[in-house]
């Protein structure tokens, strides 16, 4: 139950976000957090476990943004009112700088359900005072390395966070990972698997893109299914019933989050989860900030292509259109190891424009490596855009942007492209 015990910390967390936004404007999103967190350490878990419809948790090593918007798509066109984050805001102070934004001042706000993406190490550092009723388990990734040393240590920090689910946890059973831990969780709770069948999984010799791949498929009629990807059209089975959902962007790993969504979404929902309805909204959904987002900027048509970690990486690799022809690839200081991309096989692309960011020389040696040409070697990503954007249009497909988190946050700065998040709402 929620108190006015908080207003006097909603009130300085909200003078506090106002003082860092005119210092720097956009910026200082997370501040308001941590000065909330520190002087009232109960307002997260209050708040987030006060929605009448209950908390659900998003969480693993990759798709988490993706499925998360995916999801929240889901279920407003379900006709809830529903609080999510922001993809930035998935650690504890930028979660609590969120619920800033829209809570009264007794601690209460307006919605049936919270979904929320949640950063496998901080969720499971707050886990302990969440009590979500369904929590999703995405995939267990080599991912930040500096944070997470092994797969192992992933395991257990996601085995923390499933373990508060109070009704149902969702975990993709095609990730050896999440099998071992689904076996291992508490009889009273239920566990939703999902996956993609034998055939579509034949059809990626490198595999999903996981740590370790389970060894094997979901029995038919077990759960939801993953049967066809051909570029951004998938068909999922519900049972005994198909249904085909046009994706946000191209490839398997798109598919698997939509996958993700819909039975977390019918997970949260029970008997008023309509297959129909859900896959109309994924269909209907842009892609997700950077990740396949198509923009113009000055007449042109640009691609973005977000990499975080090796997998990532490689499946967006291979998901490009055949005759992409004109790529820059911007590699940023997030990678603060050039080595973390060496396994990545970049011989597909064939041909690079410009390699950009902090770490340019390296990921153009590796390019090199890969015996894909690279044109320029342009460090400063704002001369590298001007030049890559001044050339003429393509011949065929359209202007291909591959970045790191870095290279994102620099190339949206540069073309003054405002975020596509959600409105958290």
């Amino acid at each position: 139950m929620t108190s006015v015990r908080y207003a006097p910390a909603i009130l300085l967390g909200r003078a506090v976000r106002v003082l860092a936004r005119w210092r720097k404007p956009g910026g200082g999103s997370a501040i308001p957090g941590v000065v909330v967190n520190r002087i009232a350490p109960g307002f997260l878990a209050t708040t987030l476990n006060g929605f009448p419809l209950g908390l659900v948790i998003v969480t693993g090593s990759s798709g988490k943004s993706t499925t998360t918007k995916m999801l929240v798509a889901v279920l407003r066109a379900h006709g809830l009112t529903v609080f999510t984050n922001q993809s930035t805001a998935n650690i504890s102070q930028g979660l609590t700088s969120a619920l800033l934004e829209r809570v009264s001042l007794s601690g209460q706000i307006a919605g049936d359900v919270a979904v929320l993406e949640m950063d496998e190490g901080h969720g499971a550092f707050i886990a302990g005072s969440l009590t979500p009723r369904v929590v999703a388990l995405t995939n267990v990734m080599v991912d930040q390395i500096d944070r997470f040393h092994d797969s192992e240590m992933v395991a257990v920090l996601l085995g923390k966070i499933a373990a508060r689910a109070t009704e149902t946890v969702v975990l993709n059973a095609d990730d050896r990972y999440l099998t071992d831990l689904g076996s291992s969780l508490d009889s009273t709770v239920g566990v939703a698997r999902y996956g993609v069948t034998a055939e579509v999984l034949g059809q990626y010799p490198r595999g999903l893109g996981y740590a370790e791949t389970a060894a094997n498929r979901l029995p038919t009629g077990t759960g939801l299914q993953l049967t066809r990807v051909v570029g951004r059209d998938a068909t999922v089975e519900f049972g005994a019933d198909s249904h085909s959902i046009r994706l946000p962007a191209r490839g398997i790993h798109y598919a698997v989050d939509a996958l993700t969504a819909l039975s977390t979404a019918q997970a949260t929902l029970g008997d008023g989860f309509d297959p129909t309805i859900a896959c109309a909204a994924l269909s209907a959904m842009p892609a997700v900030f950077g990740r396949g987002e198509v923009v113009t900027v000055g007449g042109k048509t640009i691609e973005f292509v977000l990499v975080q970690n090796p997998s990532s990486f490689q499946l967006n690799v291979d998901s490009l259109e055949d005759g992409t022809e004109q790529i820059l690839v911007i590699i940023g200081s997030d990678v603060r190891d050039p080595s973390y991309f060496w396994p990545v096989d970049t011989s597909r692309l064939d041909h690079v424009l410009i390699a950009s960011g902090l770490k340019a020389h390296d990921i153009a040696l590796q390019l090199a490596y890969d015996n894909v040409r690279v044109d320029c070697i342009e460090p400063d990503v704002p001369t590298a855009l001007d030049a890559f954007l001044a050339l003429p249009d393509p011949t065929s497909g359209v202007k291909t942007i591959i970045f790191s988190a870095d290279g994102m946050r620099r190339t949206r700065a540069h073309l003054r492209l405002v975020s596509n998040a959600e409105d958290p709402v």
